[in-house]
């Protein structure tokens, strides 16, 4: 395959031209600027398009094994495909919980049949409890690229610790769910002026930013990478900023709709713009931008969740919280922060790919000579309007919204894996 007339960004070396890419045994085999055309090759005008290193996705929820009727492995491959994505980084809260090698190995086994490379967290504490260690050792021996309870806190101060010990050791990220659940009563829904017009009390932000503070603490003492996930409030991203400054290796996650949507979304939303962390003030929402410009907040992350219409269409307290993400995320980034002049094409493009794969030790978001032939053809300027979705779930706020940015091309190993 060769690719002609591209804008190619590869944040990972920090350059942007016009260039051609020659795909041959799903490597990029030459980059470079009027490569000649040979018979055997499938040719494709990228006239007006960028090219840009496949996209990396470190919080997806794939729902498989236990919850299939939400997404499969097969469906969530598919809307990561049409997202741009080739490479997923799966949570461990399936059922059963990832916290042995056998089911570790059947979700890596399956996986291999899909289209994109889909990589699996284990989960820290056996069956999500907090209390016993899983065997990291192992686990990561047998594939997984990290260590998450996701969705759950890791309430036990010393036991944390003594996994992001263990984390520093086998050189792998410890990733943390930030909600302390003595502070909510309400979950999914932030605790403040909508919460009162709902008849709630919610989820306050404090819930996240006590966890925040000890674990940036955690992490500055055990040296271990620490992610932050789905950051979402203002005073979280101020501790981040101030252990990063001290030493610590600490990360943080920023979901799409974090720094696009407020709470007053869930007015008008409802159960849509329901999800843990919750949606939070206009005040959280700038912080969160401000820290993706500065690079505190260093990944984008979509924390896909699928939910069925029959589960979202119970009482904003009953619902289950989440929403499904991969297929909107570049054009949110686009149309939230590029467009308006808050990161450049460049910085938001390393936050989801470079970033994410440098952090995972993935041989991913790179646009070199002689690396593996993943990569995204889309158009910046396009208005799109998402209405159908190749998710399994629709649970989405951003339905019939008009988004700039069109995935038109996924190539993954050197296949084409989605074509618009």
């Amino acid at each position: 395959m060769l690719i002609k007339n591209a804008f190619v960004i590869d944040p990972a070396s920090q350059t942007e031209r016009r260039a051609d890419i020659l795909i041959e045994d799903g490597l990029i085999r030459k980059l470079g600027s009027d490569l000649p055309v040979s018979g055997s090759d499938a040719v494709i005008d990228a006239s007006g398009l960028t090219a840009a290193p496949g996209l990396v996705d470190t919080h997806v929820h794939f729902r498989d094994p236990g919850f299939t009727h939400k997404e499969t492995l097969h469906t969530g491959a598919l809307a990561a495909a049409k997202g741009g994505f080739t490479s997923v980084i799966c949570m461990a809260n399936t059922s059963p919980v990832v916290d042995d090698i056998s089911v570790l190995e059947d979700i890596l086994s399956r996986s291999k049949d899909e289209k994109i490379r889909i990589h699996q967290a284990a989960s820290v504490s056996r069956g999500l409890k907090g209390g016993e260690m899983t065997d990291m050792d192992n686990l990561k021996k047998a594939g997984a690229c990290g260590f998450t309870d996701d969705g759950i806190p890791l309430r036990n101060a010393a036991f944390l610790y003594n996994a992001m010990q263990k984390a520093k050791e086998l050189d792998v990220p410890i990733s943390l769910h930030e909600e302390d659940p003595e502070f909510i009563q309400n979950n999914g829904i932030n605790h403040g002026p909508v919460s009162d017009q709902l008849g709630i009390y919610g989820s306050p932000s404090i819930a996240e930013e006590s966890l925040v503070a000890r674990d940036c603490m955690l992490a500055l003492r055990s040296g271990a990478h620490v992610v932050i996930q789905h950051i979402s409030s203002g005073r979280s991203v101020q501790l981040v900023r101030m252990f990063r400054s001290l030493g610590a290796n600490l990360h943080a996650e920023a979901a799409p709709h974090h720094f696009t949507l407020t709470d007053e979304a869930v007015l008008k939303y409802g159960t849509l713009a329901k999800m843990n962390p919750p949606l939070r003030s206009e005040e959280d929402r700038r912080a969160i931008i401000e820290g993706l410009a500065d690079g505190t907040i260093d990944i984008i992350a979509t924390d896909h969740a699928p939910h069925s219409k029959e589960e979202k269409d119970r009482s904003i307290t009953a619902a289950p919280s989440g929403i499904i993400g991969l297929e909107t995320s570049l054009a949110l980034g686009i149309t939230s922060l590029v467009r308006p002049g808050q990161l450049t094409m460049m910085q938001l493009l390393e936050k989801m790919t470079v970033n994410p794969a440098r952090l995972y030790h993935l041989d991913a978001g790179e646009l070199k000579e002689g690396a593996p032939a993943d990569l995204i053809l889309f158009d910046p300027e396009e208005m799109w309007t998402p209405t159908e979705y190749a998710s399994k779930s629709s649970n989405s706020p951003f339905t019939g919204w008009e988004l700039y940015g069109k995935i038109k091309m996924t190539v993954c190993g050197g296949n084409v894996v989605y074509q618009d």
